[in-house]
């Protein structure tokens, strides 16, 4: 219901306002005319989602992978019915995110601009930082550097910032009637010198494609646009290794029962190969050390043909798991094979019971895991099919590690601490000090909320929430 009620932008409203007052097609209208089916991966589609649910998210950004004339292509598309497109912290942090997909996979990049520029009360979480608006049109330059097609649409108001966007990309069309571009517009000039001008002759699509030359190619409708942008693609001579036309087997237990087999208690005590056997062809699985370390299962399988290395969690990150992690991302690092991560870290109270060996053996343990995890130069993608707890969360490939994407199942807990292991924290001080009661069950609250999966994906700690019967496909 959430991914649905997000797909539709600003709402009803705002799109009727759009289209029909100001003549411009839906978003998800111009995707269609670019992408070469209705095949796509959308990332992020709840960041920004407001709490409690029933908001407008605040992005006003698509970003996706598709295939346009048969080439992968990453797609930052402003949704202007969303606050006119004004630019907010999470739609840059979007775009950033978009932009770092698009160099890790050197992805051509197309950027549909329809915006109002950056959101002024918000400025300074906007503006003057590293990882802020401008990094933008610094990864647009470095993207050119390294080769990286970068072609864009002005298919609506493009001001202030926004205006780099499609100066600095390769080649640009700008709709007629439509497409606008200026620094300022219409309003700030009469502020400043009391002219009157119009968008059109301050930044239309006539001046732009035939007297400033910011824009290479006038379309007179979208469509047209968007033809020119697959035209461009077209010439590019920019060829992705082919695709292997593999012939691969369905798994023999068909996916839509992953959502029976859901982790809902977190305790890890469902046997994880009964996901797998639902993820991979055929339900084929090599295992790798089955018998030793069994709270994390180990292994190779493959995914619609190909074939990847698999780290699941079984229960507990115990010394002998993760040693037997450690050696198994070793392997599939030599022999360059991707990994597949899916955590369902099993929760623990928030001090150790003992401070024995065996704890310090499998801090240890966890280490030599986190590092040949860190250094493995594969591509990594994990999904959360349960718990992403603590420290353990590193060493299975979470957000801070960096892997090409992180997606997660909508009952996915992200969370230092299991909240409802918080009330075993012995408090500070007296034996006879009980602490006070409303503080605690204040805390545990808020730490239920902060790690539903909905929190995480709103703030774009991953790459978004996806359906379980989804997985493989995604």
């Amino acid at each position: 219901e959430l991914l649905e009620m997000v797909s539709k932008g600003g709402g009803e409203k705002a799109i009727l306002h759009h289209t029909q007052r100001n003549k411009k097609l839906f978003v998800r209208e111009r995707l269609k005319l670019l992408f070469d089916d209705e095949s796509f991966l959308e990332l992020s589609l709840l960041a920004g989602l407001r709490m409690p649910y029933g908001d407008v998210p605040a992005a006003g950004c698509f970003t996706g992978i598709a295939k346009i004339c048969g080439i992968w292509c990453v797609v930052i598309a402003i949704d202007a019915t969303v606050k006119g497109g004004t630019m907010y912290p999470i739609g840059v942090k979007k775009q950033l995110r978009a932009q770092e997909i698009a160099m890790q996979n050197r992805l051509v990049t197309v950027y549909l601009v329809d915006s109002g520029g950056a959101f002024l009360p918000l400025q300074s979480e906007l503006f003057p930082d590293k990882s802020h608006g401008g990094r933008v049109f610094y990864n647009q330059a470095i993207m050119s550097a390294m080769g990286i097609p970068q072609l864009a649409v002005v298919c609506g108001s493009c001001v202030a910032g926004g205006a780099y966007i499609p100066t600095m990309s390769e080649e640009t069309s700008i709709v007629d009637k439509i497409g606008t571009l200026f620094l300022a517009g219409p309003p700030l000039v009469k502020a400043a010198t009391g002219e009157h001008v119009s968008a059109e002759d301050l930044g239309g699509a006539k001046l732009h494609s035939e007297v400033s030359g910011c824009c290479d190619h006038f379309a007179s409708s979208e469509k047209e646009a968007y033809e020119y942008i697959r035209n461009v693609i077209s010439t590019l001579n920019y060829y992705p290794l082919p695709e292997k036309a593999m012939e691969y087997d369905s798994p023999l237990y068909s996916s839509d029962e992953l959502l029976g087999l859901a982790p809902q208690d977190y305790s890890c005590s469902l046997p994880v190969k009964l996901i797998l056997s639902r993820l991979i062809d055929g339900s084929r699985f090599q295992e790798f050390k089955a018998n030793y370390g069994t709270t994390l299962v180990t292994g190779f399988g493959h995914v619609e043909g190909y074939l990847v290395g698999i780290v699941a969690n079984n229960g507990e990150l115990s010394h002998d798991a993760s040693l037997k992690g450690s050696h198994f991302v070793q392997l599939c690092s030599q022999r360059s094979i991707p990994i597949l991560f899916f955590q369902n870290i099993a929760p623990h109270t928030t001090v150790p019971t003992s401070i024995s060996q065996t704890h310090s053996n499998r801090l240890k343990a966890q280490a030599s895991m986190m590092a040949a995890v860190a250094c493995a130069p594969v591509p990594k993608i994990t999904i959360v099919i349960g718990g992403c707890y603590g420290s353990e969360s590193y060493a299975m490939c979470g957000r801070s590690f960096s892997p090409n994407f992180l997606f997660l199942w909508p009952n996915a807990r992200v969370a230092l601490v299991d909240s409802r292991h918080f009330s075993t924290v012995p408090q500070a001080g007296d034996n006879d000090c009980t602490g006070d009661e409303s503080e605690l069950k204040h805390l545990k609250e808020k730490l239920e909320e902060e790690s539903s999966a909905f929190y995480s994906s709103a703030r774009l700690w991953d790459d978004g929430i996806i359906l379980p019967q989804n997985t493989r496909k995604v």
